[in-house]
């Protein structure tokens, strides 16, 4: 727990209850413990029956929940384009990058349980990690580009997997040789273990810990799990999150014809992505590949405004929870930013969520509270945890073309019915 409580040391301020950190920074969104007027969000409604009737979105479904109890909770549009059928509350929903924040929980109770620490090389889990380059591209004689590979000047640890600064990213955006290498990744069918295998060997972007660069680290952070637990990702977290938090339909693949008929698709224009979990394969994606439903975010939702806990049982201690929603790449950290730095203006990032940090340099500020925590996915599934307001929301949607102007809106709608 060493390197828990030096973070926690050093992020001092973010032991603060939410009252004394608004204090003592900007201020912007509701003051601490105003009330969400459930007549103010209406409003939702008119905008999504808008979004459909459009043709923007095919449906979304909507949760606001306060002080333990549901305030909103609505879906709009069709769970199936093609044959109209209506979205309803048990429509199966893929939530791709919120995946992250499972994984990420998943390896944090490992952490709590002494079974893995932050600090841990990469290497000890998946040794092939142990030889593993840095591609730095430049020119050469002729103007050609060319690739060179450099050593680490440290380790990539499990640290660097939870806060995106491995050096690990995604082939499918951005230029240049080192995004091209990925070319060819997702071929084949192939586990959890295979795949570490060959991010293995394809060339880092940049050096661990230098910048947040968005990727598959915590897809490797899966393999991980399994190497110290001795059980499948899923598996794991079945049995020591999922299930007993009753998420009984938060998983990889829908193998049931009864889940499979419940699953919400997209407009036809967004019928690009690669793998859903209809094609069941060996992968368990721990960066994007589960699904899941607006019962289930209802009972992850709640657990994480608890603060780790629901119902008495708790899945994550004070101490690891707190670690998990401090910033980690802010100033004095030693971690750049560039244009994809999906957390956004006004976030720092913890190990698996974004976190408010300051309002930004918008005017005025986007709405939201100081410490909220978030995280969306590339179909629109989309999780706020606001602890100062004691107030989260999920919107679920399976809209990649259409997703962030709901997202946007019906948060803006959310944060204008705190009463004044």
């Amino acid at each position: 727990m060493g390197r828990i409580n030096s973070i926690l040391l050093v992020s001092a301020v973010a032991l603060l209850p939410s009252g004394e950190a608004r204090a003592d920074g900007p201020l912007f969104g509701p003051p601490p413990g105003t009330t969400v007027s459930i007549d103010k969000l209406a409003p939702i409604d008119d905008f999504l029956k808008g979004e459909v009737a459009a043709g923007r979105i095919p449906g979304a479904c909507v949760l606001v929940q306060q002080h333990g109890k549901q305030l909103y909770k609505k879906c709009f549009g069709t769970r199936d384009p093609d044959t109209g059928a209506p979205l309803t509350e048990d429509a199966i929903f893929p939530i791709h990058s919120v995946t992250k924040t499972i994984t990420s929980i998943a390896a944090m109770m490992l952490v709590d349980r002494g079974k893995i620490a932050l600090d841990d090389p990469v290497a000890k889990y998946i040794p092939s990690f142990a030889g593993m380059k840095v591609g730095v591209e430049r020119s050469d004689e002729s103007g050609k580009p060319v690739l060179d590979l450099v050593p680490l000047r440290r380790p990539m640890t499990v640290e660097d997997l939870l806060l995106q600064t491995s050096g690990i990213t995604y082939g499918f955006y951005g230029q240049g040789l080192v995004k091209a290498a990925y070319a060819g990744i997702y071929l084949g069918d192939f586990d959890n273990a295979g795949f570490a295998e060959r991010i293995a060997k394809v060339p880092l972007a940049e050096q661990p810990h230098t910048l947040w660069d968005y990727g598959h680290s915590t897809d490797v952070l899966g393999r991980v799990i399994e190497v110290a637990s001795g059980k499948s990702l899923y598996q794991f977290e079945k049995e020591s999150l999922l299930d007993p938090l009753g998420m009984i339909t938060t998983e990889f693949f829908l193998t049931d014809p009864a889940e499979r008929a419940r699953y919400a698709r997209p407009l036809p224009r967004d019928r690009h992505i690669e793998r859903n979990s209809l094609d069941v394969t060996r992968w368990e994606s721990g960066g994007g590949g589960m699904v899941s439903t607006l019962a289930d975010f209802a009972r992850y939702g709640q657990m994480l405004l608890n603060g780790g806990a629901l119902d008495g049982k708790t899945y994550l201690s004070p101490t690891i929870f707190k670690a998990m929603t401090t910033d980690h790449i802010g100033p004095g950290a030693g971690v750049a930013r560039d244009v994809y730095y999906y957390p956004g203006d006004g976030f720092g990032f913890g190990y698996g969520f974004g976190i408010r940090t300051d309002p930004g340099n918008a005017i005025p500020p986007p709405p939201g509270s100081l410490g909220e925590i978030k995280w969306d996915g590339a179909t629109g599934c989309y999780l706020v945890i606001d602890r100062a307001e004691d107030m989260f929301f999920a919107v679920m949607q399976d809209s990649p073309s259409g997703r962030q102007p709901v997202q946007i809106a019906v948060k803006k709608i959310i944060y204008d019915a705190f009463g004044k």
